[in-house]
């Protein structure tokens, strides 16, 4: 299972991503601009891999920083903003108003973007955007539905950047984490058009009943400046690329599952919704492929086989625990699976991060449950406070990765054997 989510993360490996989308030699300045936990990476392989003059800076998570020689690299707070991220977005805005018509400006877009890009719209404090952040964060929002708020509260998102940089040309390179690839999510979409609103963002807020801060209610409600909409004339120069995504890492772990004579199962790359109820879901296919009761037309698909998903589940609050949702959605299948002989899982973060744990994930044996009970810890007394944490660390069966410096969201691997 750890062979294969190291097959995931190398597919999305910033370098290797990059080398079939570069742009050709520009006459004008080309200016890199960029956020996202692989932002470093992706701009210290921009470097090696471009010949001509070159300027930029970009912003990556505290730890994600790797030396670069032309584009600055600078540090910030994820997944809350701090003081950092906002004086970075607005120097990345400054650089983007500087081009003119014959320039070329390059924005380098990935997981953890729109946190790290964080300029508040006028009126709206830091402190007002860490709380809605905080708030949005803790409820189970989806991540498009997240984004769709923070898009809506900024200087920079949401197409901002790429209207302060026009009439230069612009092209976006992104790393995705978001499910279903959607360029106007990945990071926020700061070069790309918004089809959301401020009535979206509104009906967000409503529907997980958040009434504070009152400004960022207040801005909301004036709706004063829309974020630029698809068919508006400063995109006509304007481009996207996707250079890595889930899908792709998911078959990378495919191919892997294959070389070992394990037939891989690839379920999706866009799972949302609580991790504990997606861990139900998976714990009862997984059951079903034990007893020989999955089907594709007529072929009966038999063990061993690994069930690969990706996506990003959410966790609602509810304890004082520690814990991200992929442990979140280990210990969840745990309690379903009971111990069920033979099936055991991993899941991962693919930037090495599990919330804003220490660990990328962990990885579920058959036997966990009677291990844990064997040192005197109960796992659904702990899941029912978001204590996930506890019970792998418990254990000595967290993954510990470091940052991977890269983000395709979340892998995991169940594996059923004969």
């Amino acid at each position: 299972m750890r062979r294969l989510y190291d097959a995931a993360v190398k597919a999305a490996d910033p370098r290797r991503a990059l080398a079939g989308h570069m742009p050709p030699p520009w006459r004008g300045r080309t200016v890199v601009l960029g956020a996202g936990k692989a932002a470093a990476a992706m701009a210290q392989a921009f470097e090696s891999l471009w010949q001509g003059p070159l300027e930029g800076l970009v912003v990556t998570r505290y730890g994600h920083r790797v030396p670069c020689e032309r584009i600055e690299v600078v540090e910030a707070s994820h997944p809350v903003p701090d003081a950092a991220a906002e004086r970075a977005a607005e120097r990345i805005l400054e650089r983007a108003r500087s081009l003119g018509p014959e320039d070329q400006l390059v924005f380098l877009a990935s997981g953890g973007g729109s946190a790290l890009l964080s300029l508040p719209a006028a009126g709206l404090s830091l402190a007002d955007k860490q709380a809605v952040t905080r708030a949005l964060l803790s409820c189970g929002a989806r991540i498009s539905e997240i984004n769709t708020v923070r898009k809506h509260l900024s200087r920079v998102k949401g197409g901002r950047l790429a209207a302060a940089a026009a009439p230069a040309c612009v092209l976006t390179l992104a790393i995705s984490d978001v499910p279903g690839d959607d360029p106007a999510v990945i990071a926020s979409g700061p070069a790309v058009p918004d089809p959301t609103s401020f009535a979206d963002a509104r009906a967000v807020l409503a529907k997980y009943r958040i009434e504070e801060p009152k400004a960022v209610l207040s801005h909301l409600e004036k709706a004063e400046e829309e974020t630029p909409k698809p068919g508006d004339p400063l995109f006509l120069r304007v481009r996207f690329e996707l250079v890595a995504s889930p899908r792709a890492s998911l078959e990378a772990a495919a191919l892997s599952a294959l070389s070992a004579g394990i037939l891989p199962i690839v379920l999706s790359d866009r799972i949302e919704g609580e991790a504990r109820e997606a861990a139900r879901v998976l714990a009862a296919i997984a059951l079903s492929l034990k007893g020989g009761g999955l089907r594709v037309g007529e072929e009966a698909l038999r063990p061993p086989a690994v069930l690969l998903s990706g996506g990003e589940t959410t966790v609602t609050l509810k304890g004082e625990g520690r814990g991200g949702r992929n442990s979140e959605f280990l210990l969840a299948l745990a309690e379903a699976l009971d111990g069920a002989e033979g099936i055991s899982a991993l899941a991962c973060d693919t930037d090495g991060i599990d919330g804003s744990e220490e660990n990328a994930g962990a990885i579920l044996y058959p036997q966990s449950l009677a291990r844990a009970a064997a040192l005197g810890i109960e796992a659904k007394a702990l899941l029912a406070r978001n204590d996930s944490h506890r019970f792998f660390a418990a254990l000595g069966d967290l993954v510990v990765t470091g940052p991977t410096l890269t983000n395709v969201n979340d892998f995991r691997a169940v594996l059923v054997e004969n």
